[in-house]
């Protein structure tokens, strides 16, 4: 264990943009081994922890490790009944392959191919379910946003009905500069939840709909057919009282090869469609095909676990109001194999987040007083499967949502060097953003937006869950201005991780990996929720955005003046 580092070039003042404090006070970036961040991801993403997956033995090895190591940094078992795990009650999934989708239109027949051509699954607790003869509309977009008077239903019924969907938001364009897309309809470029594949099926299945198939394209989904692929294998999900029935019967993704057939066998032009889709005029269309499919499921439920370990808070007064740190610890165990392998290790995604989430607890340890208020590290489990451990806590958290001040997530760290800035992804959402603008002003970087909007990235990580009950979260994507390279190296690393590793086995580690940037960040990601810890005042949502007034119900009802 290091002591920290105190210099000239680290030491820092905590009042700036956001009062943090009612007294000045100095504090320093930690002084934080990269080398032990290496180790802890090197072990995580080991064959022997065969990639991570739920329910497994990977899991078990995986939650004793977190659990070992949150002992040794010194931290406190994080849940109220004295241990260091929540358990996560999940169901699994598994659909049979030996199943196909077949669309049928006047005596022609389309047969779609699991996997190869069409990744459907079901959530609901049943051995089976079964489309016959399900009538297929497209519903473009499949967007109902009254605030941008947008409605691709129009009042149809689409009760047992396969609706087909665009992956993302419409990509309205400027009315002044059709080159351009409109920023006041749905974010421009920046993806809203309306473009996220699980709010297609939401709207669904409150529609009454038997089916959503997303038509899957990969420069909007943000990353090739292969990921989808992955979802062949067990699927969890968390379990509602009703068993999940009110689920749709069948969610699932088609390629585009596979739909422009299905189109231009309903006499379509799918090209044309997907332009009207843009329109508010759009209605939906019917292809006058059905869509047939029985998809046969083994089942097993499990309790899974996130790991939680806590640092108690300092002041009295305090010590019972909450900064949490989320990073998650699962990929996607053994699945199909690729190149000779078959074990998905996820180191970039998440070995190193978790690597570094406990050295950033040593860290928090080393300090001679611990902030004033609370911090917890949450591990999280099945954040592959949607956000399920993240979200289990949110639905059924240990401390109170209401005396939690932020959420600080860290899913992947920057493995090729140090950058000039840091990525804020959903920049502008709270005034968490003026701590992070101060923090990284000290390390001499900026902040950025999202360079990728449109991928919705805000969506895809575990502190969205949080986000979704209230309370403000911070989410970062690494830099991409890096130290000593050519201008557009960060996203060219970045695309060449999504197309050839991203949930794939050779999500390995590297012998080319330069820890200095995830060093970088966790001094960032320290300086900011120690800073948040300290605050006279509660991190808020700007105005308009859509989490701000229940954050403010919900403090009321907890008699919390922010």
């Amino acid at each position: 264990m290091k002591s920290l580092a105190i210099s000239l070039a680290a030491l820092v003042l905590t009042l700036g943009l956001w009062n943090c404090s009612t007294a000045p006070e100095t504090v320093a970036f930690p002084d934080i081994d990269g080398n032990a961040v290496l180790e802890h991801t090197k072990v995580l993403a080991s064959d022997e922890f065969e990639g991570r997956a739920p329910g497994t033995r990977g899991e078990d090895l995986t939650v004793r490790y977190i659990e070992d190591q949150f002992r040794q940094a010194g931290l406190q078992p994080g849940n109220s009944d004295g241990t260091y795990v929540q358990a996560v009650p999940l169901v699994g999934i598994t659909a049979d392959p030996d199943c196909a989708l077949t669309f049928r239109i006047a005596g022609k027949e389309l047969r779609l191919r699991f996997k190869d051509d069409v990744v459907p699954w079901t959530k609901r607790v049943v051995e089976s379910v079964e489309l016959q003869d399900s009538p297929a509309v497209f519903v473009g977009y499949g967007v109902q946003a009254p605030e941008f008077d947008w409605d691709d239903y129009k009042g149809m019924d689409l009760k047992g009905k396969t609706l087909i969907m665009l992956v993302g938001d419409p990509p309205v364009p400027d009315p002044d500069d059709p080159s351009r897309l409109d920023s006041k309809t749905f974010g421009g470029r920046a993806m809203t939840y309306y473009g996220r594949w699980t709010y297609k099926y939401e709207i669904g299945a409150k529609l009454g709909a038997d089916a959503v198939l997303i038509v899957h394209e990969t420069e909007p989904a943000g990353y090739p057919f292969s990921v989808v692929q992955g979802k062949v294998t067990e699927q969890f999900d968390l379990v509602a009282e009703d068993n999940n029935m009110s689920r749709l019967a069948v969610e699932g993704w088609i390629t585009l090869e596979q739909a422009g057939k299905l189109f231009q066998l309903a006499g379509q032009d799918y090209d044309a469609l997907k332009k009207a889709a843009v329109t508010r005029d759009f209605r939906p269309v019917p292809l006058g095909a059905t869509a047939s499919i029985l998809i046969r499921n083994t089942l097993r439920t499990i309790d899974s676990r996130n790991v939680v370990g806590k640092i108690e808070g300092s002041d009295p007064k305090r010590k019972d109001e909450y900064v949490v740190y989320t990073s998650h610890w699962d990929h996607f165990g053994v699945g199909p194999e690729i190149d000779g392998d078959k074990i998905y290790n996820g180191a970039y995604d998440n070995a190193i987040g978790i690597g570094g989430m406990i050295e950033l607890a040593r860290a928090f340890r080393q300090l001679p007083t611990p902030p004033g208020r609370s911090i917890l590290f949450l591990a999280v489990t099945a954040e592959e499967q949607g956000l399920l451990g993240s979200d289990y806590y949110a639905r059924s958290p240990i401390y109170p949502l209401a005396k939690t001040l932020a959420v600080v997530n860290m899913d992947t760290l920057t493995v090729h060097g140090r950058t000039n800035d840091m990525t804020i992804v959903g920049f502008g959402n709270s005034d968490l953003d003026d701590v992070a603008q101060q923090v990284l002003a000290e390390q001499g970087r900026v902040a950025k937006p999202d360079p990728t909007p449109e991928k919705g990235s805000y969506y895809r990580s575990d502190h969205f869950p949080f986000a979704k009950q209230g309370v403000p979260a911070l989410a970062s994507g690494g830099g991409i201005d890096y130290v000593g390279k050519p201008e557009g190296y960060g996203m060219k690393v970045r695309e060449e991780y999504t197309a050839n590793h991203y949930h794939k086995p050779s999500d390995e580690v590297r012998p080319d990996w330069d820890l200095s940037g995830a060093v970088q960040d966790l001094k960032f990601y320290w300086m900011v929720g120690h800073r948040v810890a300290q605050a006279d005042r509660y991190p808020q949502w700007r105005p308009g955005t859509e989490f701000k007034a229940l954050r403010e119900a919900q403090l009321k009802a907890a008699g919390i003046a922010p």
